[in-house]
């Protein structure tokens, strides 16, 4: 088929930009099997590429609900009753499975209100816009892509929007200091998702309260693992998997928490907590509420099952969760290895000695039957570059061994980075736009 004129990559359009922006991950989608794999079988934590069985440490089922037996036998009666998906988008009716799920929430996280949406993505798009109306967004230099690009559309709103240093409440203050438009709406994640490490979280919200700004925190990866903390906790992680603000202590003052279900609770699903009124406005105001098709009724059902779970068996889970992830930890600083992990959260991103091995790094992970995540640049910082493990709650002790004798190979063929060295640089501050136009 003739490729149209207008993007032809030879002739230096937009397109070709985009290739030569995104050509190392090009490169490697090409050429290696851990990204962009089509998985054939899943048995447990174990998945099948080809003819290749390999322990699956790249999943974010953080609690193993996409695999326990509670919710997946407990999903054909909500089937039987409701059917396959919902057939109005929220605006015209939604099963009373939202209803369920709303209320469950509130009184989870400890919240006024709660509205669900199918997505995070969805959520950041919408909500954000809204939100930041015609003020300011400020935005942490190195929040989540789709928090990011929320931001995009609220710039094109109207809104002016400047970046500040990640994680530092210092830089922020700067640019809050020079009393931006208002509403003044601070956007950064929750637990990060590359390093594992929550936020200097009461710093920021204390920023929010002294300047009338809004905290828009995203806790995708924290909600579900992370949790209040209580003389009862099984495990540094806390108690009920309720997320950042409680395991840190905060409260909801000032502040608009966002998470997903699709990690810990392995359902299409995620979830704005907010005060009723801005729930009213979003009812009237965010298109995935509008227009959006609903998720549909098996994300539903295990979402509410995988609610029951958590209360009977869930800090259960996190304690075997936190068992497993901290002997991963353990066996790096035994090598000497880094990580840019500080919090023994089920995320550890291992960055690599040199940047250009990774390409034969995830050759090596894939051959010795280990599959991860390979954090690729420009995704991450080159500095950055390597691989990003994942704990379960459903990896076997076994996958856990075979996992370390292969960090063992990797360290003796000089291919990971050593604690000594710097892992970190800053990330520029200040203005992403121009102004409020954007110029």
């Amino acid at each position: 088929m003739a490729v149209s004129p207008a993007v032809r990559p030879e002739d230096g359009t937009w397109l070709a930009a985009w290739l030569e922006a995104c050509a190392e991950l090009d490169r490697l989608q090409a050429a290696n099997p851990m990204l962009d794999a089509v998985i054939d079988e899943v048995d447990g934590r174990r998945i099948r590429i080809g003819e290749r069985w390999l322990h699956d440490f790249a999943s974010c089922n953080y609690l193993g609900l996409d695999l326990d037996r509670e919710v997946i036998e407990g999903i054909p009666a909500y089937l039987d009753r409701w059917g396959t998906h919902p057939g109005w988008s929220r605006m015209l009716g939604s099963p009373v499975l939202y209803e369920q799920i709303e209320a469950a929430m509130r009184e989870l996280l400890g919240v006024e209100d709660v509205l669900l949406l199918p997505t995070l993505t969805h959520i950041h798009a919408a909500v954000i816009p809204v939100l930041a109306g015609g003020g300011t967004v400020l935005l942490d230099a190195r929040a989540h892509k789709t928090i990011h690009d929320g931001a995009v559309i609220a710039r094109a709103r109207g809104a002016a929007l400047w970046r500040f240093a990640h994680d530092d409440p210092d830089d922020l203050e700067r640019l809050l200091r020079q009393q931006p438009p208002a509403p003044r709406l601070v956007c950064m994640d929750g637990i990060n998702s590359m390093t594992g490490n929550p936020p200097r979280l009461a710093e920021f919200v204390a920023l929010a309260r002294t300047y009338d700004a809004t905290l828009y925190v995203d806790d995708g990866h924290g909600f579900g693992v992370v949790g209040e903390r209580g003389r009862s906790e099984t495990s540094p992680y806390g108690l009920r998997g309720n997320g950042v603000v409680r395991h840190l202590g905060e409260s909801y003052d000032h502040l608009v928490l966002t998470g997903g279900f699709s990690k810990a609770y392995s359902s299409l699903l995620a979830f704005i907590a907010c005060p009723t009124p801005v729930k009213r406005l979003l009812k009237i105001t965010a298109p995935p509420y509008l227009y959006s098709g609903p998720s549909p009724v098996a994300s539903l059902a295990s979402t509410l099952l995988g609610l029951q779970v958590n209360a009977s068996r869930g800090d259960e889970l996190r304690a075997m969760l936190y068992a497993k992830t901290r002997r991963v930890l353990d066996h790096l600083d035994k090598l000497g290895a880094a990580t840019l992990n500080t919090s023994s959260f089920p995320i550890i991103e291992v960055p690599l000695a040199q940047a250009d091995d990774l390409d034969r790094v995830g050759a090596l992970l894939f051959e010795r039957g280990i599959y991860a995540t390979l954090a690729f640049y420009p995704g991450v910082p080159r500095h950055e570059v390597g691989f990003r493990l994942q704990l379960t709650a459903a990896n076997t002790g076994d996958q856990v061994d075979e996992l370390l004798v292969v960090l063992d190979e990797l360290a003796d063929r000089g291919h990971l980075r050593t604690s000594a060295l710097r892992l970190t640089a800053p990330p520029p501050a200040g203005s992403v736009t121009g102004g409020r136009d954007g110029g």
